[in-house]
């Protein structure tokens, strides 16, 4: 099936023409489709070089923000930011999933919002631009859609600087507790608590139980930032 409407409206919102639109429409073809439709062409070859492209702008971003870093810690935050969570974040501001080609199997099975086929088909977008548009095209793109307002890389991982700060303070790591799961097993909706002890801190939801703890720990943060009050159970 082929993507919702169209490429020209994808262009458009990501701000980049190809010159050969045959290299994104490679980008947003998944295996089962270019099995079903026998092209045998599908997008895990620029998922592969994307890849590389996007590391190799992400970890000379930190280089610059983090000018008294050691690498280890530089590595740390490199594989935060360009983890999977982190690419379907991104993939899904793009509304991504709505352009994939996808076989029948994969559509009617939720594979337009599955994190892991969002997170391979924005690689694969970027290795597109890179070979269309050269590095300095790919870089573009990627510093408008995986950077933060404040010319710093998008944060993804709450979890880990949310455990950070509580380690600090109390010495201890926060829990996560799932408190509801509802809908079909291809498009569940989960919720999930975090706590320290007794008290809540945050709560989130998500289409995964990691999707939906990342959202608890960002409001936990929130509300830290903003002096909120944690409530009592």
């Amino acid at each position: 099936m082929e993507g919702q409407g169209g490429l020209r409206p994808l262009e458009e919102v990501i701000g980049y023409r190809f010159k050969d639109p045959e290299f994104l429409k490679e980008a947003l073809s998944h295996k089962s489709f270019a099995s079903e439709s026998k092209t045998g062409v599908y997008n895990e070859r620029l998922e592969f070089l994307g890849d590389s492209v996007l590391a190799a702008v992400v970890a000379h971003q930190l280089y610059v923000d983090y000018p008294t870093e050691p690498e280890g810690s530089l590595s740390k935050k490199k594989s935060q930011l360009v983890s999977r969570p982190s690419l379907a974040h991104w993939a899904a501001e793009l509304n991504l999933g709505a352009y994939l080609y996808l076989g029948v199997g994969e559509e009617t099975s939720g594979g337009r919002t599955r994190q892991s086929l969002l997170g391979n088909a924005l690689e694969a977008l970027i290795g597109a631009i890179y070979l269309d548009g050269g590095y300095g095209a790919a870089e573009s793109f990627i510093r408008q859609w995986c950077m933060g307002r404040h010319g710093r890389l998008a944060e993804t991982d709450y979890k880990s600087r949310l455990q950070e700060t509580l380690q600090k303070k109390y010495k201890v790591p926060p829990t996560y507790e799932l408190t509801r799961a509802e809908g079909p097993d291809h498009d569940k909706t989960f919720e999930v608590l975090v706590r320290i002890g007794k008290r809540t801190l945050g709560r989130g939801a998500g289409k995964t139980k990691k999707e939906a703890e990342q959202a608890a720990a960002r409001n936990a943060l929130e509300a830290r930032t903003n002096d909120e009050a944690v409530t009592e159970d």
